[in-house]
């Protein structure tokens, strides 16, 4: 099961400490939309940051012979004063929200219902789980949002084994997270 409360600690992995989240910095285009990546796992949060550095380097962000980021730990509170989505599992609905918010033309009316929420959370789409839902997206296992392609996109993703993220997406949401500190973590080159 999911969950997302006060007592929670969350953990973000970056090239870069992030102690204040800012909005304006986060991509489109990402599971649950636009907003402030988190984890509940700090394992995923670790892996997290070596694809940051490699983003941010092909990027000219940072120098390429960076070979160190950081976790940033987060405690969330008075999450009762926000509008939470959490997807408990790798479902339809789950696979529709990522399908939305990574190709514009599918499933817009979800875009639009989303958009009400300060929190969106579920399963993680992880670089394992990439490929499948980029052939799903593309149609190559029948018209998106049918059953039988989503059927066997969900059965390929092996939901069981997905750990979860959390999008903050509102100015209001990053308003409740308390920064508790970062750890600068190594990379083996």
């Amino acid at each position: 099961m999911i969950i997302l409360d006060d007592n929670t600690p969350l953990y973000h992995g970056s090239y870069c400490e992030v102690a204040k989240p800012d909005l304006s910095k986060c991509k489109k285009g990402k599971d649950f939309g636009r907003g402030f990546y988190l984890t509940s796992s700090k394992e995923q949060a670790v892996s997290f940051v070596k694809s940051s550095i490699v983003k941010a380097s092909s990027a000219g962000i940072i120098e390429s012979n960076q070979s160190y980021g950081f976790v940033t730990e987060f405690m969330p509170q008075n999450l009762k004063d926000l509008r939470l989505r959490i997807y408990q599992d790798a479902d339809f609905e789950w696979l529709h929200c990522i399908a939305a918010h990574r190709k514009k033309d599918v499933f817009q009316e979800l875009i639009k219902e989303l958009d009400e929420y300060d929190i969106v959370g579920g399963k993680i789409a992880d670089d394992l789980t990439n490929i499948t839902l980029v052939t799903y997206i593309n149609g190559a296992f029948g018209n998106v949002g049918s059953e039988e392609a989503d059927k066997i996109c969900i059965s390929r993703l092996l939901p069981e084994r997905l750990k979860d993220q959390f999008c903050f997406r509102s100015d209001t949401s990053l308003q409740h997270l308390k920064y508790i500190g970062s750890e600068k973590i190594w990379l083996n080159k």
